[in-house]
């Protein structure tokens, strides 16, 4: 029952707000950053980095039209809880519904880029090898997310490995501007 959830938002406003304003638009602007600097750094494989490249930019979409979905959606629960609590929580449910579904639900698109993204990393060697393999895992882990049974188990490590991925990911691309990766033969 989404009443509950009303009620948190409604304890938690700038909290709320906060947090998705971090998740998913500051996330998503700094994805556009990402997937330009990976792109650059794949030249080696040019047909992956410019396949990932295009998930890589369909992630951040989405990951921005979640966050305004969610943002905009706070602010209209807010607004409506004055009127009743019936109102506020039907429209938090549908609400949620669509932010959920556009940015965390299911994540293929996420999933597609990462696994492109280390593929391409492994037969170039331009990030750390380790850094591929669990990207790998963490890609596997969101095409996991397509499955029902293992939709919210799969999610969690989707986020979080993606998390640590993310950072990683960022601190191989500023050392690694420094000197081109070795060609592989």
């Amino acid at each position: 029952h989404p009443a509950p959830s009303v009620q948190f938002l409604l304890d938690n406003q700038v909290a709320m707000y906060s947090w998705y304003l971090v998740l998913y638009l500051v996330s998503g602007v700094a994805q556009v950053s990402l997937v330009l600097g990976v792109k650059e750094r794949l030249r080696e494989a040019p047909a992956l980095a410019r396949t990932a490249e295009v998930y890589g930019h369909i992630w951040a979409g989405l990951l921005l039209a979640s966050g305004m979905v969610g943002l905009v959606g706070q602010q209209s629960v807010v607004a409506l809880a004055g009127d009743g609590p019936g109102t506020a929580a039907t429209t938090w449910a549908s609400v949620s519904i669509v932010q959920y579904a556009l940015g965390g639900g299911i994540e293929i698109v996420g999933a597609l880029w990462l696994l492109l993204v280390s593929l391409a990393a492994i037969r170039t060697r331009a990030f750390p090898l380790g850094l591929a393999a669990l990207g790998t895992a963490v890609g596997v882990a969101g095409m996991l997310t397509l499955l029902p049974a293992a939709g919210d188990g799969a999610a969690v490590p989707f986020g979080i490995g993606f998390m640590v991925w993310f950072v990683w990911a960022g601190v191989s691309l500023l050392r690694l501007r420094v000197s081109p990766p070795a060609r592989v033969a």
